[in-house]
C-alpha cells in the first residue's frame, strides 16, 4: 500500500503544480495584466516627465505606454514563429 500513497502524492503534487502553470499562463495572456503593465508604465513616464520638465507629460507619457503594451502584444506572433523554426527540440 505504501507505493500506492506515494504515486498518489505525486499525482496530487502534479496536478497542483499543472493548475499553478495553467494560472501562470492565463495571467500572462490576460488583459488584466496588460493593464496593469500599461498603467504602471505610464505612472514611471509621467513621473520621469515631469522630473526632467518636459512639456504636459500626462499626454506625452501615452504614446510611450501604448507602444509599450502594443509591443507586448505582437510578442505573441514572435513566440509562435521561434517555436515553430528556431527551437528545435
Amino acid at each position: 500500500m505504501g507505493e500506492i500513497d506515494q504515486l498518489r502524492a505525486e499525482i496530487t503534487a502534479i496536478k497542483e503544480r499543472n493548475a499553478k502553470v495553467e494560472s501562470d499562463k492565463s495571467w500572462e495572456t490576460s488583459w488584466s495584466r496588460k493593464f496593469v503593465i500599461f498603467i504602471l508604465t505610464y505612472g514611471a513616464i509621467i513621473i520621469y516627465f515631469y522630473a526632467v520638465g518636459l512639456p504636459n507629460p500626462f499626454v506625452n507619457s501615452l504614446v510611450p505606454a501604448l507602444a509599450f503594451v502594443i509591443s507586448t502584444l505582437s510578442l505573441q506572433f514572435f513566440k509562435n514563429y521561434w517555436a515553430k523554426h528556431i527551437y528545435k527540440k
